[in-house]
């Protein structure tokens, strides 16, 4: 690789890295293993850089499945004594960092392929068939691994008490809110007070 390819590779890492980092912990819930598979990922990248057309969607495509695969690693099974203690943030006078943490918690507990699927459709707001790309599935395992995730993640929510709505799109994700708050509960609220 030439100075000037080895430039234009550092200024995409600059660029490119912290919301791959996201990506992966999105994907796999855990930032060690999200980095390990940023760095792995853009090991790979750096040797193909000259032959790839498209860095940006193939670093994406790799950072997920190394993502995906970081969990399954033996040695990331392990668990340390303190992974049994529940873990629970603290709440946020914002309230919207609270709902944030409340959401990524849910999402943890949805299975790596369908959380995967989540993240690139509604967080990285990709196609299905992009999506599909990504996973190397095919179109028809998206949507279907995108409803039963969406369902778990419905089923977590609801269990802690929060609603998730769709506004305006089949299977879209907004901003949960808790149960009993919001124009969607006004009506409900009040027949409960009286």
């Amino acid at each position: 690789m030439d100075a000037e390819d080895d430039d234009s590779f550092r200024e995409f890492v600059r660029v490119r890295f912290e919301p791959l980092r996201v990506l992966a912990y999105l994907t796999c819930g855990d930032w060690q293993a999200a980095e390990d598979a940023v760095a792995g990922a853009l090991a790979r990248l750096y040797l193909r850089w000259n032959k790839v057309s498209a860095p940006d969607a193939y670093v994406r495509t790799m950072v997920v499945r190394a993502a995906i695969g970081e969990k399954r690693r033996p040695w990331r099974r392990e668990s340390s004594a303190g992974d049994a203690l529940p873990d629970r943030p603290g709440p946020d006078l914002s309230g919207d960092v609270d709902e944030k943490l409340r959401l990524q918690a849910a999402l943890r507990k949805v299975p790596p392929r369908q959380r995967a699927v989540l993240v690139l459709r509604f967080l990285e707001g990709l196609s299905v068939d992009e999506t599909a790309e990504i996973l190397g599935c095919r179109a028809g395992t998206v949507k279907s691994q995108c409803s039963r995730g969406l369902d778990t993640l419905r089923t977590v929510l609801a269990a802690e008490d929060i609603l998730m709505h769709t506004e305006g799109n089949d299977n879209g994700l907004s901003r949960p809110r808790r149960a009993g708050f919001g124009p969607a509960n006004a009506t409900a609220g009040a027949h409960q007070h009286r």
